[in-house]
């Protein structure tokens, strides 16, 4: 025989903070509460960092101006200098992209600068200079995506140390352009690649133009597609990753993969600035893309990061030497000063606008109540 008393649905508990519904008589929250709850929580973490990278951006723009009033007082001149610092930031930047999905995929790449390198030298060679610009460029990506998956499959499938096996690929690469060239210089003759750095469009470098692209690319690969989902949750938590079906060693492999394919990229970029390419090229450049991911917020553990955030620690570092060329200052000095933004900065994004932060929450409070 069935019970026939109704049965009581309990409903579930209610969140004092949490928005209000229908049954209850708390006030609806306005839409100033909506936005700062996003401001306080994950959505905002990434906006409060690059928020901050821009404040120490227009700190560095403030003491260029009071320290050289002259000339950023002819609007010409700045227009000029801001396309030679984004000029000066396009070689790195497209690095910093490869560079800051390997990190988020939780490794590390020591070897993109000599990667830079080794595709230059190869792709003005002699020989390959003979099938033209195409052959030029073709050459200096495949190099690039090559040692990229060399280095993917030591540490994928090797179960190499990130560290150790592109340290090592770092030596190893140098030396092979120096073989390669012989230790000379090689002079690039192609009219069409050395154009990449000396043209404009509309007023604007091509370099600039490409940094564009390959950010944008970066973006929504990181953003809208199932591998940048996938790149999080490999760097988040890599065997959750696997257990929730990824393939976690190929995805790594193919990470790499990507970073050597914006170094051969960054290598045509550079061989045309220098209408030249030598061993010796792109030297620290893994130092630079590094610290610049760190500046734009990306974790060393991985599981977190933005291309926005990395864009703006590379201009950072492209404002900083622009700084100093025009102040005339010494290697030593600029080596002490630009040590001391990067800490800096660092410690401005730890900080993310607490202050800042607790006051909308009070107010949030006192709105609602």
């Amino acid at each position: 025989m069935s019970d026939s008393r109704p049965t009581a649905t309990q409903s579930p508990p209610v969140d004092p903070a949490g928005p209000a519904t229908a049954g209850d008589h708390a006030l609806p929250p306005t839409p100033t509460g909506g936005r700062i709850s996003w401001w306080h929580g994950e959505g905002g973490d990434g906006a409060r960092r690059n928020l901050a990278l821009i404040g120490v951006l227009v700190a560095l723009v403030v003491i260029g101006a009071a320290t050289r009033s002259d000339l950023y007082s002819n609007p010409d001149w700045v227009w000029a200098n801001i396309l030679s610092i984004l000029k000066l930031a396009s070689v790195v930047g497209v690095v910093t992209v490869g560079m800051t999905f390997v990190i988020i995929g939780g490794g590390i790449d020591l070897s993109v600068g000599a990667i830079v390198a080794l595709a230059g030298v190869w792709c003005t060679t002699v020989a390959t200079q003979s099938y033209g610009a195409g052959g030029m460029i073709f050459t200096a990506i495949v190099v690039g995506v090559a040692v990229g998956l060399v280095n993917g499959t030591l540490i994928a499938y090797g179960r190499l140390v990130p560290f150790i096996a592109t340290l090592a690929m770092l030596v190893a690469a140098r030396g092979l352009a120096a073989e390669i060239s012989g230790k000379q210089t090689q002079i690039s003759n192609n009219g069409t690649i050395n154009g990449i750095a000396s043209n404009n469009l509309f007023g604007i470098p091509l370099l600039v133009y490409i940094l564009a692209a390959v950010v944008a690319a970066g973006w929504v690969l990181l953003n809208r597609t199932t591998f940048g989902r996938r790149t999080v949750a490999v760097g988040g938590n890599p065997e959750a990753a696997r257990l929730a079906g990824i393939n976690v060693k190929r995805h790594t492999l193919m990470l790499y993969g990507l970073s050597g394919l914006c170094c051969g990229i960054a290598a045509i970029m550079l061989t045309a600035q220098a209408t030249s390419a030598q061993a010796a090229m792109a030297n620290l450049y893994e130092l630079d893309a590094i610290a610049a991911v760190i500046i734009g917020g990306t974790l060393l553990s991985g599981g977190r990061g933005t291309i926005i955030g990395s864009l703006l620690g590379v201009i950072i570092f492209a404002t900083i030497t622009n700084l100093f060329a025009i102040n005339g200052l010494t290697t030593e000095a600029q080596n002490m000063v630009k040590g001391g933004i990067i800490v800096a900065a660092v410690l401005v994004q730890q900080v993310q606008f607490r202050s800042l932060t607790q006051f909308f929450r009070r107010n949030n409070r006192l709105t609602t109540t």
